[in-house]
């Protein structure tokens, strides 16, 4: 199932692992780069640059050609200024990428949501592919943006069109160029700038894994079908021991209740706003961390044979990449 894809967000964190797996795996590659992006992470590669944006009326000529499209950009932000953006671009961007997609005649789309917009169960089990928290219930304008653009994806889908859906869960490895707030994580214990946390609850996933899925979902996944991309459930603090393990560095002691950073980053936000600054701590951010954002990947290992690397091996790729890039 070789073939020209199209990529977009291929200059993000998932997006460009993705391009250097299709290359070691023969597929050709297209990719849509906004104006003036940052292409660190596909300089050398043997890619083929469009220039673009997910709400151009013309996406589809940009398409043409092509077999296969991989929807990965997305706008991630937490700052509560931002909802009309986010709208913007994960909605209505994601809309017009399936309308161009229709237009170019893709044969198959793989769209990346996250498990941001399935949300969080509170009785204790696993959240997989068949729950669904109400959208009212999502924390954050990134949250919710993720959800109507995946029921974008299903209406696509009902329209006719091939789509499979991935959602990745908190991906780990090299290329987290922005970084993500992992990545900020890792890059702040490594700096010696974490005196404490908030003990919350990710899944975790080597990003080699999450780029593996994402091909998994191309060539054996069902049209309709969500696959969790996910693989080891642990908390901050175990994330954070390993990460001192692999390091031999100190892992932080200290955990804060959710209210103090909560307090500090109503605080931030509002006094930052005022200078017309982004806040250094996100509201969004810290209501999030209340809560165990813990899943069950299973369908995506069964269904597709989603690679389940060591998460250490994950951990040591981006302490590596954050040390020497």
């Amino acid at each position: 199932m070789k073939g020209r894809v199209f990529v977009t967000g291929a200059t993000g964190f998932v997006g460009a692992n993705l391009v250097r797996l299709l290359l070691q795996e023969n597929y050709q590659v297209r990719a849509l780069v906004r104006k003036n992006a940052d292409l660190t992470n596909v300089k050398n590669l043997d890619i083929e640059l469009v220039e673009g944006s997910l709400n151009d009326e013309n996406l589809y000529d940009k398409m043409m050609g092509c077999d296969y499209l991989f929807h990965v950009a997305a706008l991630y932000s937490l700052w509560s200024k931002d909802k009309e953006l986010l709208y913007q671009t994960n909605v209505l961007g994601t809309k017009n990428v399936f309308h161009a997609a229709r237009k170019a005649n893709i044969k198959r789309t793989i769209y990346t949501s996250s498990v941001a917009a399935i949300g969080v169960r509170k009785d204790g089990v696993l959240a997989d592919e068949n729950y669904q928290s109400p959208v009212e219930n999502l924390i954050g304008n990134y949250k919710k943006s993720k959800y109507y653009a995946e029921q974008e994806a299903h209406l696509a889908i009902k329209s006719g069109q091939d789509i499979v859906i991935v959602n990745p869960s908190t991906p780990i490895g090299a290329y987290d160029l922005k970084p993500t707030p992992t990545g900020e994580i890792i890059v702040r214990f490594l700096r010696g700038k974490m005196p404490g946390f908030v003990n919350t609850g990710l899944n975790f996933i080597d990003v080699q894994d999450v780029a593996k899925g994402h091909i998994l979902a191309l060539e054996k996944g069902k049209t309709g079908e969500r696959y969790i991309l996910g693989n080891q459930n642990l908390t901050l603090a175990e994330f954070l021991d390993k990460l001192a393990r692999i390091t031999n560095k100190s892992a932080p002691k200290v955990k804060f209740p959710v209210w103090f950073p909560l307090a500090v980053a109503y605080l931030d936000e509002y006094v930052l706003s005022k200078l017309g600054k982004n806040p250094s701590v996100a509201v969004e951010a810290v209501k999030m961390s209340s809560q165990y954002m813990f899943y069950n990947s299973q369908k995506a290992v069964k269904e597709l044979g989603l690679p389940q690397t060591d998460i250490d091996k994950a951990i040591r790729d981006a302490v590596n990449w954050f040390n020497f890039s």
